[in-house]
């Protein structure tokens, strides 16, 4: 039996970093705080919420994709892996933070 690459997982949450409430995309699996761009180390595939690592996954860099907008990498502060998840930089409610977003592609965190 094939397993799905991606389930539509978009539930609110509260983020685990910055603890701000971050409301469902709508559209997707929102996987990251559009306040702090942190998310959690809990997919295997997108949205499937079967990882038990459960770390806190850290931005830290942003690549600009002409396809895809921006690409955040993030790197688990458990245990190393880094994923890489497009922002929601255009969502019309809660979208990422451009600040943040365009900093990364630099390769620092604005203070």
């Amino acid at each position: 039996m094939e397993q799905k690459r991606f389930t539509k997982n978009d539930s609110g949450f509260v983020c685990a970093h910055c603890g701000k409430e971050v409301r469902p995309l709508g559209y997707t699996s929102r996987n990251h705080c559009p306040h702090c761009l942190w998310s959690l180390h809990v997919d295997v595939l997108p949205g499937d919420r079967a990882n038990p690592c459960g770390g806190q996954m850290e931005p830290v860099r942003v690549e600009p994709d002409p396809r895809r907008g921006y690409v955040i990498i993030h790197q688990c502060t458990k245990c190393g892996e880094l994923r890489r998840n497009r922002a929601a930089h255009e969502a019309k409610d809660q979208p990422d933070n451009m600040r943040l977003l365009i900093a990364l592609t630099a390769g620092r965190l604005p203070k």
